[in-house]
């Protein structure tokens, strides 16, 4: 059974500053494990030239509910998977479905 994580931190293609002087992830955003030199989806940190975000927890990113995926682009659907997404949940629902 493979390991599940629950306190990933954020690795990020780029970042931003808030008004109040917090450096931010943006761009494409990875779950990172502190302590490891790869993201959970095996991107190595420096070779991709990912920055660290250890302050920002995986949850905070997340488009939907995260405070802090202001700029975020897009999250790394591996990532997202090995932190425990499903692949059922969609981002639309059906108006008016065939009968």
């Amino acid at each position: 059974m493979p390991k599940t994580l629950k306190n990933a931190a954020v690795a990020a293609s780029s970042s931003w500053t808030d008004p109040d002087g917090v450096r931010l992830p943006a761009g494409e955003v990875h779950a990172w494990e502190r302590g490891t030199n790869q993201t959970v989806c095996g991107l190595p940190l420096h070779r991709s030239a990912l920055g660290r975000f250890s302050h920002v927890t995986w949850a905070d990113v997340q488009p939907a509910t995260g405070r802090d995926a202001d700029e975020v682009a897009r999250v790394c659907p591996r990532c997202a998977a090995g932190m425990g997404a499903r692949r059922d949940e969609r981002p639309w629902t059906r108006v008016n479905p065939r009968p």
